[in-house]
C-alpha cells in the first residue's frame, strides 16, 4: 500500500513540495537551537515552557478527537462513519508524532528523552504522559493498518484487532487527561489549578479533533473524489456544536470562579488574557487581540452551525468556514491562552511577557508541516485503497 503515496498529479507533488520547504526551513531553525541552546528561544527562568509546549496541548487534544468517529462505529456500530474512521486514526497518528517533536523540541536535547526511559519516573506524570502518547501511537498504527490492509483484501479484519480497538478507546480519553493533570498538578499556578481542566481538554478535543476531519474531507471530495457521505458530515457537525459549547460553558466557570470568589491568582489571569492586566504603572495585553478573536470565531463558528441545523441545509461551503472558526479559536484558546495564561502572571505576582522568537516560530511551522506532510501521505494510502476497492 505505500507505493500508492508515489503516485498522484501536479497538484499532488506541489502540495508535497511546499509542506517540505517548511520542514526545511524548520530543520534549519532546530540546528540553530541545537547549537547555540535555548536562549534563541523566547523561554527563560520564569517562563520555562513556551510555543513548542502549547502547540503540544493543543494537538494532544487533535489526536484523541479521532475518539468521536472510533466510539461510534466500533461501539455503537455507526455505518455511517465506516469510510471515515480510519481518517481519524491516521490524523491521531500524524498528530502524536508531531507532539512528540514537540517535546523533543522543548527539552534542548533530543538525548534528554532517553532519560524517560533509562530512568523511569512512576510518580511523575510527565512518565505517564509518555507512556499513554506512545502506546496511542502504537495502537493507532497498529489498528488502522491491519484494518486498511483487510479492507483492501475485501476481507473482515481479524477478530483480535478488535481488542486493540477497544483497548485505544481509554487511551484516547486517557492522553489528554494526563495531559491535564501535568497542569492542574502545579498548586504554585492558580489559573491551572482547577478540577475542570482535564473535562475541559476532552471537550476542546471533541472539537477541534472532528472539524479537522470535516475540513480534510471537504477538500478530498474536491481533489481527490472521495465523498465521506452527507450523514456522517452532518453528524460531525452536531458532535463538533454540542462539544464546542461544552468547552465554552467550562471556560464561563473559569470566570465564575475567578470572579466570584475573588481569587486574585485566578483573577489575573483572565484579565490578563482579556482585558489586560496593569502592573507597575503598565498594561499588559499582547494576548487579548488573540483571547476575544478566539471568542468571535467560536460563537461565529456556532452560529453557522445552528443556521444550519435549524434550516435544515447542508452546504459544505458553510461546513468547512463553520469548522475553520471553531478549530482556530480552539487553538488559540488551547494552543495561546491556556498555557500563557498560567505561566506570564507568577505566583510571586510578577509579570513575564512570553513573545516566541522567529527562530522558535520556525521550528513551530516546521514541525507542523511534517504533521500535515504525515497526514497527507497516509490519507493518500486511504483513499487509494477505498478507489481500488470501489473499482
Amino acid at each position: 500500500m505505500i507505493e500508492k503515496v508515489l503516485k498522484g498529479n501536479s497538484k499532488y507533488w506541489m502540495w508535497l513540495a511546499f509542506l517540505s520547504a517548511f520542514i526545511a526551513v524548520g530543520a534549519i531553525c532546530y540546528i540553530r537551537q541545537f547549537i547555540y541552546g535555548m536562549g534563541l528561544t523566547g523561554m527563560g527562568r520564569d517562563l520555562t515552557w513556551g510555543l513548542y509546549i502549547s502547540q503540544f496541548t493543543f494537538l494532544v487534544g487533535v489526536a484523541a478527537g479521532g475518539l468521536m468517529l472510533v466510539l461510534p462505529y466500533y461501539i455503537h456500530d455507526y455505518k455511517a462513519f465506516g469510510r471515515i474512521t480510519i481518517l481519524g486514526e491516521f490524523l491521531a497518528i500524524g498528530a502524536l508524532i508531531i507532539c512528540l517533536m514537540f517535546i523533543l523540541a522543548d527539552i534542548g536535547q533530543v538525548v534528554r528523552g532517553l532519560n524517560m526511559v533509562w530512568h523511569p519516573t512512576p510518580n511523575s506524570m510527565l512518565f505517564w504522559d509518555m507512556v499513554v502518547l506512545w502506546g496511542y501511537l502504537i495502537l493507532n498504527v497498529l489498528c488502522g493498518w491491519v484494518i486498511l490492509t483487510a479492507e483492501r483484501k475485501q476481507v473482515k479484519p481479524p477478530k483480535w484487532i478488535y481488542i486493540f480497538v477497544y483497548i485505544s478507546i481509554p487511551f484516547a480519553v486517557s492522553i489528554h487527561t494526563v495531559t491535564a493533570m501535568l497542569y492542574c498538578g502545579l498548586p504554585g499556578r492558580h489559573f491551572w489549578l482547577s478540577a475542570i481542566t482535564a473535562p475541559r481538554f476532552l471537550a476542546s478535543a471533541f472539537a477541534a479533533g472532528p472539524a479537522l476531519i470535516v475540513i480534510a474531507c471537504i477538500i478530498m471530495k474536491k481533489v481527490a473524489h472521495f465523498d465521506a457521505g452527507k450523514e456522517a458530515i452532518t453528524k460531525l457537525t452536531t458532535i463538533i456544536m454540542y462539544a464546542a459549547i461544552i468547552n465554552a460553558f467550562f471556560v464561563c466557570l473559569e470566570f465564575f470562579v475567578g470572579y466570584y470568589s475573588n481569587i486574585p491568582g485566578h483573577m489575573h489571569s483572565l484579565e490578563y488574557l482579556f482585558f489586560g492586566l496593569e502592573h507597575n504603572g503598565h498594561v499588559y495585553n499582547n494576548l487579548v487581540p488573540f483571547m476575544w478573536t478566539s471568542v468571535f470565531l467560536c460563537f461565529g463558528g456556532l452560529g453557522i452551525f445552528s443556521y444550519l441545523k435549524i434550516t435544515k441545509v447542508y452546504n459544505e461551503l458553510l461546513i468547512g468556514v463553520g469548522c475553520a472558526a471553531i478549530f482556530i479559536a480552539l487553538w488559540l484558546d488551547k494552543g495561546l491562552g491556556f498555557v500563557m495564561g498560567g505561566l506570564v502572571v507568577s505566583p510571586l505576582e510578577e509579570i513575564n511577557e512570553y513573545i516566541p522568537t522567529a527562530n522558535e516560530i520556525g521550528v513551530t511551522l516546521g514541525i507542523w508541516a511534517t504533521g500535515i506532510l504525515i497526514v497527507t501521505l497516509l490519507y493518500k494510502i486511504a483513499i487509494g485503497v477505498e478507489h481500488e476497492v470501489e473499482a
